[in-house]
């Protein structure tokens, strides 16, 4: 293994440190216990830390338009080829939440997958996108541009309930 090697394996891992330890905070809020959800939280906050320095460590960080494009391919892929087989297989196995959670994701890549090709249209123009008002579904990831929609198109959630993202 090499340095870069490493450095991915660590950032992966930071990463998913990160994100487990926020749905755990979650549950320990839903269980009464603050204390126990705020610690979750910071060291999910640690956690962060450490996986970006290590993405920028890897190159991994570069001016906004190639970020744009590679998040674009990344979008791209998961709605093309990752997540279509994965929903497969859970349906075939009778794991419904397992196919919901990877069907919502699927769907919700190519609105991410679209919002991205609009910011780097508006990037290569030498725009950005200004103050805009962004909103994401807390069932399924939608997102959208501009006031939530009265149900979610995705998952069906009540538009009231979408977070607003500063």
């Amino acid at each position: 293994m090499s340095t870069t090697d490493d450095l991915a394996y660590a950032f992966a891992g930071e990463s998913q440190a990160n994100r487990k330890y926020l749905a755990w905070a979650e549950k320990a809020d839903e269980e009464g216990m603050p204390g126990v959800a705020k610690l979750f939280r910071a060291v999910a906050a640690a956690e962060t830390i450490h996986a970006i320095a290590h993405l920028k460590a890897m190159g991994g960080v570069e001016a906004t338009a190639a970020n744009l494009e590679k998040a674009i391919a990344g979008e791209h892929e998961e709605f093309t080829e990752m997540y279509p087989p994965m929903v497969e297989r859970a349906e075939a196995e009778g794991n419904r939440k397992a196919a919901r959670s990877m069907r919502f994701a699927l769907e919700v890549e190519k609105v991410h997958h679209e919002l991205f090709q609009a910011a780097l249209a508006a990037v290569k123009a030498g725009r950005d996108l200004g103050e805009i008002e962004l909103h994401v579904c807390p069932i399924c990831g939608h997102t959208v541009i501009g006031k939530a929609p009265d149900a979610c198109p995705v998952c069906g959630a009540r538009g009231e309930f979408y977070d607003a993202v500063d």
